[in-house]
């Protein structure tokens, strides 16, 4: 009869849970997801024909026989632009360095230099990353490489938690100053239904949380305590 009991206990916790865990559940039924998430975040990036210049990347600048205008390092600045002496700023963003070098010795033609020979290439690549949150083992932010997908991002936060809800995961992208979103479903991604997409440098992905599962959690925490007061009370 005791046992009984702390069966009936156990199973009202579970009920009440389940009401209170039916009603956190924050779903967003705008975001896109299956076809329309992939038209969104694309499952694969065309690999550029040269490589495009991003903030943070460190550059050597040439211009033949004129050491006073050349730079050993010249840093893309946070607006995405270079200061290059006598002709000030020149976007590089977003460009290849050829194209750059291409500009540089068209402005330094124009007004200072006698046909100027030019040369822009990569000295250092700025570091790539992506932000992890919610449901994972370790959320933080990660260094990535160029080629990085969604699994393999959330591998680097060592996986979801138990209670992630793996239909709701969410990456957020800023393309040309608008925000992006997304839902993917990690099981369908994991078993080959759908493809694994591309998280690119300042992608933040977000793993919802399961209120069932959570529950759940909760429910074989507490088991013990009412195994305990089974026992206690039938002495």
């Amino acid at each position: 009869m005791q046992k009984s009991n702390s069966s009936l206990l156990l199973t009202a916790l579970l009920a009440s849970s389940l009401l209170s865990g039916c009603s956190t559940t924050t779903r967003n039924p705008d975001l896109p997801t299956g076809a329309a998430a992939y038209d969104t975040i694309p499952a694969t990036v065309p690999v550029p024909t040269s490589y495009p210049l991003r903030a943070k990347d460190v550059l050597t600048l040439r211009v033949f026989g004129e050491p006073d205008i050349s730079q050993d390092e010249l840093r893309v600045d946070e607006s995405g632009m270079i200061q290059v002496p006598l002709i000030g700023s020149v976007k590089a963003a977003g460009r290849g360095a050829e194209d750059v070098a291409a500009e540089i010795t068209q402005r330094l033609g124009q007004n200072y230099l006698r046909n100027p020979q030019v040369a822009v290439s990569v000295k250092e690549v700025a570091l790539s990353y992506v932000s992890v949150e919610g449901e994972v083992k370790k959320p933080g932010v990660y260094e990535i490489d160029g080629r990085t997908t969604l699994l393999a991002s959330i591998a680097r936060a060592e996986s979801p938690t138990p209670t992630a809800k793996l239909d709701e995961v969410v990456v957020f992208r800023t393309i040309d100053e608008q925000r992006m979103v997304a839902r993917f479903d990690l099981k369908r991604i994991r078993t080959g239904l759908d493809p694994d997409p591309m998280i690119l440098d300042g992608d933040v992905v977000m793993v919802g949380f399961s209120a069932s599962k959570g529950l759940w959690q909760d429910v074989l925490r507490t088991a013990p305590f009412f195994n305990a007061f089974a026992v206690l009370s039938t002495r």
